[in-house]
């Protein structure tokens, strides 16, 4: 069933060439063997693979016996499995089965995730109670505290959905397919014309920023259908055993389960256009997320873009923290140093890309000197605000429990990292950070990217802050003031518990 619809897709198209040359009879004699043959193929492949895959667990490892050509035998500790995510398409609903993909944490090489595919779905979750049983403990010692559902789909937020990057990006693909596959079949001529017809002899400024609109409109309803596809339902659960479980899909479901044990904090993603819009996610930062290509973009998202204060509450949940967010939490913020850096790289960018246009319009055609001039009206006050925003979002604080973080514009981050988590710190600081007396502190974590960094803080406070988050790790290398005194460290930030 899975090859029919690509093998259906490609005897479309050369069924329908054939048949303009050659007649409909001719198109099907040429066109059914292959795609029967390839349908057979695909079924007979699968049920092999189906055949020759064997799994088993024992109270220490979890044993997989799979491939057709290559035989592949894994055996891994089952301490050592981080994840067990369930993930169901169409076909597999209707079939009652699922995929198993188990994530052991792994970074490096291929072994990060294994799959078995598909299982009866019953067979499935008794898979992943099963290899997730040793996580069963309440994390901190709150046992029973707060399980049940921290958050629940609701419908209000598909108007999050079209403000997104995606929704130009696919208004563009859109239309881009559609002159593709009008070449492919003769009728491009035709469909210029069509167009032109619209809009009669419009000014070409009004006619360009309709197509404009036309285009953003086609780009949000797919936006806001594949955003359907992939959050409806969605619910957000803390399970008695000490696992987050998130649900989520309409077509495609998907069930992914996270050890709190292995949560070292979240981060509040704002992406431009949900933020204005008053939107945010919430994304774990957790050791042993999946690694796969498919899994990398959703596993650690715990909520979809929601209202902001719903997103605090949230990540205060699953942070248990009866008072309030980390992320909420006020911040202190960073010199006007910062925001000098922040100006000059985005005129700077601005002014590459000008240069790049005169240089151009010098040497091809005039019409790029017009275009320079006119972009860098819009260009410059834009990259000038983009600066300014960066500039306010940048802060730094440290609670009881959690070191604090914000900083970006267009993707405007807030991160509450445990500081427990915190494993050693790396301080960065160039030659024009070194004369504005600014320095970047990253702590490493064996958590989410690895490193989560305070941007441009003031060299002393930068340095305070990383020797206060951790006491004693980054002492021995701090070097003492003119008094030989050591660095003063800030104390925690009152909103913390």
């Amino acid at each position: 069933m899975y090859t029919l619809g690509p093998a259906g897709g490609a005897a479309l198209v050369t069924g329908y060439w054939l048949a303009v040359g050659s007649g409909i009879g001719f198109a099907l004699a040429w066109v059914l063997p292959p795609l029967v043959l390839a349908v057979v193929a695909g079924g007979v492949a699968g049920e092999w693979m189906r055949r020759v895959t064997r799994y088993r667990v024992d109270p220490e490892r979890f044993h997989v016996h799979t491939g057709v050509v290559v035989r592949k035998r894994l055996a891994l500790r089952r301490e050592r499995i981080r994840s067990v995510d369930l993930t169901a398409d169409p076909v597999l609903r209707v079939l009652g089965t699922a995929t198993v993909r188990v994530g052991t944490g792994e970074q490096a090489g291929t072994e990060g995730t294994v799959t078995l595919w598909p299982l009866r779905r019953t067979d499935a979750e008794a898979l992943r109670a099963t290899l997730l049983a040793h996580a069963a403990r309440p994390a901190d010692g709150a046992e029973g505290a707060d399980d049940g559902a921290l958050a629940r789909f609701d419908r209000r937020w598909i108007r999050f959905a079209p403000l997104s990057f995606l929704t130009p990006t696919l208004g563009a693909a859109a239309a881009g397919g559609l002159i593709q596959v009008s070449e492919w079949f003769g009728l491009q001529e035709e469909l210029f014309e069509t167009i032109g017809s619209w809009f009669g002899l419009g000014p070409a400024v009004l006619v360009a920023v309709l197509m404009g609109v036309g285009l953003f409109v086609v780009g949000g309803v797919a936006t806001v259908a594949l955003w359907v596809e992939y959050w409806w339902n969605h619910t957000l659960d803390r399970q008695a055993d000490g696992t987050l479980h998130v649900r989520r899909g309409l077509l495609t479901t998907r069930s992914i389960t996270l050890e709190e044990s292995r949560l070292r904090g979240v981060e509040l993603v704002e992406p431009l256009t949900a933020r204005l819009a008053g939107g945010a996610r919430v994304d774990a930062v957790a050791t042993g997320l999946a690694t796969g290509e498919e899994d990398k973009t959703d596993s650690k998202t715990l909520l979809p873009v929601a209202p902001k204060e719903l997103a605090d509450r949230v990540a205060a949940d699953v942070l248990r923290e009866p008072d309030t967010s980390p992320t909420a939490a006020p911040l202190t913020g960073h010199p006007v140093a910062a925001r000098g850096r922040r100006l000059r790289r985005a005129l700077a960018t601005v002014l590459v890309t000008e240069a790049v246009l005169v240089v151009l319009g010098l040497l091809l055609t005039p019409v790029l000197l017009h275009i320079a001039w006119i972009s860098a009206l819009v260009l410059v006050p834009l990259a000038i605000v983009l600066a300014l925003d960066a500039y306010r979002a940048l802060g730094h604080t440290l609670t009881e429990r959690y070191l604090v973080a914000r900083s970006g514009t267009v993707r405007r981050a807030t991160v509450a990292l445990q500081r427990r988590g915190i494993v050693g710190w790396t301080v960065r600081q160039s030659v024009f950070q070194r004369r504005a007396g600014l320095v970047t502190v990253l702590a490493t974590t064996a958590a989410g990217s690895g490193a989560y960094a305070v941007r441009d803080a003031a060299e002393p406070d930068g340095l305070a802050l990383a020797d206060a988050a951790v006491p004693g790790l980054l002492r021995p290398f701090l070097v003492a003031g003119p008094a030989s005194e050591p660095v003063s460290a800030p104390g925690p930030h009152p909103a913390g518990r």
